[in-house]
């Protein structure tokens, strides 16, 4: 077994801080991506997507998309359980992993990959006014997700789950995106201070 890894990308990121929570050790393949390795043949003859991570199993089996490779691991190894428990709370993490992905995100990377000079290469084509149109969708789900926060320590509920994970990594996003966390989301920012000093988010 042996995982594609794209460094700091906000995707490959998510699937290392979730195995660092579980305590598994998978063998990375370090891919370039400011070189554009990723548009080589070592990844995209196995994910024709050219998109990082990659999971490849001992037996040739190709997994890709990070929650995807998350929800794989979760299966294999139950504990700490980080897709919920039972129906109701697996349902709950389901529900905020999609709107943190979707509602924060995607809006954070849309405003990344149209703006940052970095991205000009590979956001063909770079369209800078939908970057911007991105910026206060993330802040105004900030807004959102700072009243839920008031009433409970982890996005889906008392229990650290993958939502958890998405939001890290989705806030640390937010720098080279150059969108900023509202002063008055005290709670969002708790909560970020609270995720980012777990051992896994140094993953």
């Amino acid at each position: 077994m042996k995982l594609f890894d794209g460094g700091r990308a906000p995707n490959p990121r998510r699937v290392r801080v979730f195995l660092a929570e579980k305590g598994i050790a998978v063998p990375l393949v370090p891919i370039d991506m400011g070189a554009l390795e990723h548009r080589k043949q070592s990844v995209s003859s196995r994910n024709p997507l050219q998109r990082l991570p990659v999971l490849e199993l001992d037996d040739g089996t190709i997994l890709t998309e990070s929650v995807a490779i998350c929800r794989y691991f979760e299966e294999l190894h139950p504990e700490p359980a980080l897709f919920g428990r039972g129906a109701l709370g697996k349902a709950q993490v389901e529900m905020w992993q999609r709107r943190m992905e979707f509602n924060l995100l995607s809006c954070v990377a849309q405003a990344f990959r149209h703006i940052h000079p970095a991205m000009k290469e590979w956001e063909i084509p770079q369209i800078p006014e939908w970057g911007e149109a991105n910026k206060p969708k993330a802040v105004e789900f900030l807004r959102l997700l700072d009243d839920e926060l008031g009433n409970r320590e982890f996005i889906a509920g008392d229990s650290y789950s993958i939502a958890d994970i998405t939001g890290l990594i989705a806030i640390d996003f937010m720098k080279p995106a150059r969108i900023k966390v509202p002063d008055e989301c005290a709670n969002v920012l708790r909560w970020h201070q609270a995720v980012s000093s777990r051992p896994s988010a140094a993953a």
